[in-house]
């Protein structure tokens, strides 16, 4: 039976240097939140001596990043980038585009597809309506986790602790009047949307505009990216937008199987 990297409780098969770095970024990955060098070695069996020279080496490279306590790792800029292209490859694009299209047919909306970037979101694909009246965000471009429909269902379903940090870090800026700005409250709704399973922006990026997203996951049930559809207000209500929800919730499985 072929073993994966991310299945990380396998002995290593090589005990290459190559193998264990590759092992110790899965770890890092599949973990989603900061890591000590004792927690890493732990994961993968390694010396603590062995762990902490693949961790220069990869925090040299920008793999991975020290988090804002020193002692642990995050993943770093570099290995973003590279889940990042990953997602983008050309051939994988398309039949995502292709997912998004059918969508939007089916729901007379635009819709987007976003992924964690940070402490932001980023536009990775989006097919417009055919409506005089649209927002239009390009592909690559970042919104705030705080106020859009995807944001909030990246911070609600991540690892507590990751949330709570990065919470405790956001710029809850207020984007509009509806836009949430306190801590506690953005918490208590992280709550919610965890236990609905769907994110609803209400008027809380853009006045007017009314936004629904539901998690795209891989094959171990994490979230890696959000389907999202948006709309005015005048056009979309929240009741409205729930109706549309098995269509992408039906959607997110397609996309899934393309991460």
């Amino acid at each position: 039976m072929l073993q994966t990297l991310t299945d990380l409780s396998a002995p290593a098969t090589t005990g290459s240097s190559a193998e264990r770095s590759l092992r110790l970024l899965a770890c890092l990955a599949q973990e989603g939140c900061s890591l000590s060098l004792a927690e890493l070695a732990a994961n993968l069996g390694l010396p603590k001596g062995t762990a902490h020279r693949l961790c220069m080496q990869l925090l040299e490279l920008g793999f991975i990043a020290r988090d804002i306590n020193e002692r642990d790792f995050i993943v770093g800029p570099a290995l973003r980038k590279l889940s990042l292209d990953t997602l983008n490859h050309g051939a994988v694009r398309g039949l995502r585009h292709q997912v998004l299209s059918e969508l939007v047919k089916e729901v007379g909306e635009t819709c987007n597809f976003t992924t964690l970037d940070g402490a932001s979101v980023l536009y990775l694909d989006r097919v417009e309506a055919p409506w005089p009246w649209r927002l239009t965000l390009a592909v690559g471009e970042h919104v705030p986790l705080h106020c859009t429909a995807s944001g909030k269902l990246f911070l609600a379903l991540m690892p507590a602790k990751q949330r709570d940090l990065l919470i405790s870090e956001l710029n809850l800026a207020a984007m509009t009047d509806a836009t949430i700005t306190s801590r506690t409250q953005l918490l208590q709704e992280c709550e919610s949307i965890a236990r609905a399973g769907y994110s609803l922006d209400r008027q809380e990026f853009i006045d007017g505009l009314l936004a629904l997203a539901v998690p795209v996951c891989d094959e171990n049930g994490s979230m890696r990216a959000a389907l999202a559809v948006h709309a005015p207000v005048s056009r979309l209500s929240a009741e409205q937008a729930l109706q549309r929800l098995p269509a992408l919730q039906a959607a997110a499985l397609r996309l899934s199987r393309l991460l």
